[in-house]
């Protein structure tokens, strides 16, 4: 079956209508559901994630909100807390990176698991998902920073799991990547990298399940998707910016792709990163860890590697169908009345490309990069885990509370 003709179910307008958050609260009896937020402190400072908790004020049949944060004080944690006090469900703020979590994941060692990985956005999700289905059927996920939040969002996202007899069980997101102030395409990471990369590797390697696979997401790289509790259990999670093409991967390695489904968001603004001056810098060192989980993939479901004269093919493709690509976008903005700076997204091309050959050969010299082992694996040694990992995850705060209450 050809995966470009509808192998991956598009989902345009379900549940659109003039009483969409009536619908959604109704549907919402039907299966526990949770929404987990990454994120770090910085963002409770920023407007975009007070629009979002104003949006989701009105999910009054939501199960819980799971926030998994990643602070440096317990004032930090505090503030968090408060900042969620009005919601009309109950609310999680999973401190991740607390001394208690810590201790917790640290004591693992001893079941041979290694569960502190890297800090940052998938060890949130990691511990994020085993706090949020001790209690739900249903997990939709949303970054803290997006400035376009609207109740559109949650509704396509969730709605399609919550009637069994759909039989979904991943939705992923794709939307339009415009900027607010300039009215620009954005989402250079994936219109100038991972579109031209697996075109690039499907020449190069042929048209193989898993790259056709990537190719039908209209947005791979989109950080906003949900899932069931069955699902989810049994995702080993990325601790590098391969996030989101990690769990595509395990998302394929788990279930038919008749149970996934893609919904279309609109449009999409949420903070830019920045190219980098260097492979260790910002839009750079995250294609870079982008590459190394799209190679892993291909290892995994095709048992395919690249040798030293496939890189400099590569590298020559990659260019070519990134030029292309320059032009397509300029002619859509052109067409669409939108400004486009050609050369500046020429430029990242280039950078984009000299990545290729040294990304791969430190991937191929170390190809078993850190995964945190999927929580139905971590419940097979430590059943009680979830519930340890939720108590820790506020202990210290409660700890902090009582020691006022003493002095005071």
């Amino acid at each position: 079956m050809d995966f470009q003709q509808g192998l991956i179910t598009t989902i345009h307008e379900y549940g659109v209508t003039r009483n969409l958050l009536k619908e959604l609260n109704k549907s919402l009896k039907k299966r526990s559901t949770s929404i987990l937020i990454p994120c770090l402190y910085e963002e409770f400072e920023r407007p975009a994630l007070k629009d979002i908790r104003e949006v989701l004020k009105n999910l009054t049949g939501l199960n819980e909100l799971v926030i998994a944060l990643s602070a440096k004080t317990v004032e930090q944690v505090k503030a968090a807390k408060s900042f969620f006090d009005s919601m009309p469900f109950p609310v999680h703020v999973q401190w991740t990176n607390s001394p208690s979590v810590i201790e917790l994941l640290k004591s693992q060692e001893k079941n041979g698991l290694e569960l502190l990985g890297t800090p940052g956005k998938g060890w949130a999700v990691w511990q994020g998902i085993g706090v949020a289905t001790r209690k739900s059927e249903v997990v939709a996920l949303f970054d803290a920073d997006i400035r376009t939040f609207s109740p559109l969002y949650p509704s396509r996202m969730i709605l399609p799991l919550l009637d069994e007899s759909y039989g979904i069980s991943y939705v992923k997101a794709f939307y339009s990547r415009l900027s607010l102030e300039t009215n620009q395409l954005q989402g250079r990471a994936t219109r100038l990298f991972v579109g031209p990369l697996l075109a690039s590797l499907e020449q190069l390697v042929g048209k193989g399940p898993f790259l056709q696979y990537l190719q039908s997401f209209r947005y791979p790289l989109a950080g906003e998707f949900a899932f069931t509790k069955d699902l989810a259990m049994n995702l080993r999670i990325p601790c590098d910016w391969g996030l989101e093409i990690g769990l595509l991967s395990e998302v394929y390695r788990n279930v038919r792709t008749s149970k996934i489904a893609q919904v279309d968001l609109g449009l999409f603004d949420h903070k830019h990163k920045n190219i980098g001056d260097s492979s260790k810098e910002g839009l750079q060192k995250m294609c870079t860890e982008i590459l190394s989980s799209v190679l892993r993939g291909l290892m995994e479901h095709q048992a395919e590697t690249l040798t030293s004269t496939q890189l400099a093919t590569l590298e020559v493709l990659y260019k070519r169908v990134g030029e292309d690509r320059v032009k397509q976008f300029g002619l859509d903005s052109a067409v669409n009345q939108l400004p486009y700076d050609r050369h500046e997204e020429e430029l990242s091309v280039q950078k984009f490309a000299k990545l290729l050959r040294p990304a791969t050969e430190d991937y191929l010299a170390c190809p078993t990069t850190l995964q945190l082992p999927s929580w139905s694996r971590v419940l097979s040694c430590e059943n009680k885990l979830q519930e340890d990992l939720a108590i820790a995850g506020s202990k210290d705060i409660k700890i902090s509370e009582k020691e006022l209450i003493k002095n005071f």
